[in-house]
């Protein structure tokens, strides 16, 4: 159940089949010279909403903007500061609790660490709150990690190379600019750096060459029967 797209009888009747919802989060942030800028944000949502039509399940409208630290420098990237992605975060949480969800899969196509960071602490203020509801936070690699590992050729790739083109190239093909040369950032650990595009010039990390639509499809496929595995293991959960 999509929730942009359905109405408030449905929305009502929902509840009566499942109090589990997926929030996606993504980005806009560069993808190198050959993928959109909200690839993040399309990749998640397009996801989720294969997700639910394996099983009921409310899928929330993605958040377009993400914290995004390493691509900051790099053009096109709009990034939004931690204490407003936790803010968003806290009040779609609460709006959906209130609204009579219990089970929130926050799933985020951006896998920035510090992004994700706000994310969890998003969750473990709402939880604070809230006793009985229950809450997962997971970035698409954990998702790709869990279930589609065995796909991937690149064994370094997380950004904008073979991975996350066969997705694009699966889902939204117009929107893929050929291809990109392969790339791995080189950023000087544990160092901090102002001028970001310097180690990483061209924004890819992994290798484009090695994506398909083909991948794309199996990708999707693989993910999206992870995030139903998710979503029954949540509402079974229990704390011991």
């Amino acid at each position: 159940m999509l929730v942009a797209e359905i109405t408030m009888p449905e929305f009502e009747k929902g509840l009566s089949l499942t109090r589990t919802i997926v929030l996606p989060f993504g980005s806009v942030e560069e993808h190198g010279p050959h993928l959109p800028l909200g690839t993040d944000t399309f990749q998640m949502y397009e996801i989720a909403k294969l997700a639910a039509q394996k099983r009921p399940l409310f899928v929330a409208p993605p958040v377009f903007y993400g914290l995004c630290r390493s691509t900051s420098e790099h053009p096109g990237t709009v990034s939004i500061s931690g204490d407003t992605l936790k803010k968003i975060t806290l009040d779609l949480l609460r709006a959906y609790y209130k609204q009579g969800l219990r089970n929130f899969l926050l799933l985020s196509g951006h896998a920035g660490g510090t992004h994700l960071a706000y994310l969890l602490d998003a969750g473990e203020l709402f939880m604070k709150e809230t006793q009985e509801v229950k809450l997962a936070v997971a970035s698409i690699l954990d998702l790709l990690k869990w279930g589609a590992q065995d796909i991937l050729e690149t064994p370094e790739d997380s950004h904008a190379g073979e991975f996350e083109t066969s997705l694009m190239l699966h889902f939204s093909p117009e929107l893929v600019k050929g291809t990109a040369e392969e790339e791995y950032p080189r950023f000087p650990r544990p160092f901090l750096v102002r001028n970001k595009r310097k180690f990483w010039p061209g924004g890819v990390w992994g290798n484009p060459a090695k994506a398909s639509p083909e991948k794309g499809r199996l990708f999707a496929e693989r993910l999206a029967a992870v995030i139903v595995r998710l979503a029954d293991e949540i509402e079974k959960f229990e704390e011991v």
